[in-house]
């Protein structure tokens, strides 16, 4: 089952994604909820609703008409989570990341999953993503799949926590590499880098539908783990390509580290962090360290970034620009 989050006059609408149309929630059923966060509060009853309401529209039980999706106002499939985190799982894209810094592989990365708190009223969907001058100074995508949790938790061990999961979604954390690095340099972070935009989207899959994707959890590692594609292209050209296999620290066991000795809720988002070759950061550097002449590549204004993965779709975005008078960065106090 796809969810999908649309601008119905004005006011967000949860809709259910089927044959290129979107069907209300509460018009398939009264019983059911119009908002994601509304659902996914009390999950485990609504989605027994939602899938049966998903299996009648695709029966042709449903006489309502639905609304051509390609005519909607998509937002985020969850446009109110009540956080945002982002992982580090893919080993892959953390050793290119420090041998183009030419620094040794971390070995604490294979003890223990990490994550960092983002701004969670900065998540959005497709669309435009408004910037500042400040943040095209290396302005970069982050290629990454994410988890929409449908149960409140605290202390969920590995083996439990997928049981927590409502969806899969898309994920592009967006990155203001100038800004990040510099506030960085005070081991702080990151922060300003970061909260400018968090895209998602462009609809939540449930589990169920990733089943004919299932594979095998790294050795010695524990949760569902799936062989998905994943890929990004800026203006039609492809620049990354990776899978969501490739995650070294399943979601369970992320989650497991998020809810030791902390609440977990509905509506929590957290990402995988980027996979291999995810972000121009990385290319960049690994294009340097193999040719000194190599040409850096990074977002700007009018870039159209898309992004795909096997079974949770395509998420668009254009770059624009906000405001071209104001820096923070010309700002800085100097002794």
């Amino acid at each position: 089952m796809k969810l999908v989050t649309y601008l119905k006059n004005g006011v967000p609408q949860l809709a259910i994604y089927a044959n290129d149309m979107l069907f209300d929630t509460n018009a398939v059923n009264h019983r059911l909820p119009v908002s994601m966060a509304d659902a996914l509060n009390n999950w485990d009853a609504n989605s027994e609703l939602l899938h049966r309401a998903d299996e009648d529209i695709k029966a042709g039980k449903f006489a309502e008409q639905g609304l051509a999706y390609a005519s909607a106002h998509i937002i985020a499939p969850v446009n109110k989570p009540t956080s945002c985190r982002d992982g580090y799982a893919f080993r892959q894209h953390v050793a290119a990341a420090r041998r183009n810094r030419k620094v040794d592989m971390i070995a604490e990365f294979d003890q223990y999953p990490i994550f960092y708190f983002t701004n969670h009223n900065a998540v959005q969907g497709p669309g435009n993503i408004p910037v500042m001058p400040d943040h095209l100074k290396r302005l970069d995508f982050e290629l990454e799949a994410a988890v929409v949790l449908g149960r409140k938790g605290r202390n969920v061990r590995a083996a439990d926590a997928d049981k927590y999961i409502a969806g899969y979604m898309i994920m592009n954390d967006m990155s203001a590499r100038t800004l990040q690095m510099e506030e960085m340099l005070l081991n702080l972070g990151p922060a300003k880098g970061k909260d400018f935009s968090t895209v998602v989207g462009p609809w939540m899959v449930t589990p169920d539908e990733l089943e004919q994707y299932k594979t095998a959890a790294k050795p010695n590692h524990t949760g569902a783990a799936y062989n998905l594609t994943m890929t990004c292209t800026v203006n039609g050209i492809e620049v990354s390509r990776g899978s969501v296999a490739d995650m070294d620290w399943t979601f369970a066991e992320i989650i497991e580290r998020c809810a030791y000795g902390a609440d977990i809720l509905p509506g929590d988002v957290i990402g995988s962090g980027t996979v291999g070759t995810g972000c121009f950061l990385e290319l960049n550097g690994t294009g340097k360290l193999n040719n000194p002449d190599y040409k850096e590549q990074w977002l700007q204004v009018g870039d159209v970034v898309e992004m795909e993965i096997d079974g949770l779709g395509k998420l668009s975005n254009t770059i624009t620009l906000e405001d071209p008078s104001w820096s923070i960065l010309a700002e800085k106090k100097m002794a």
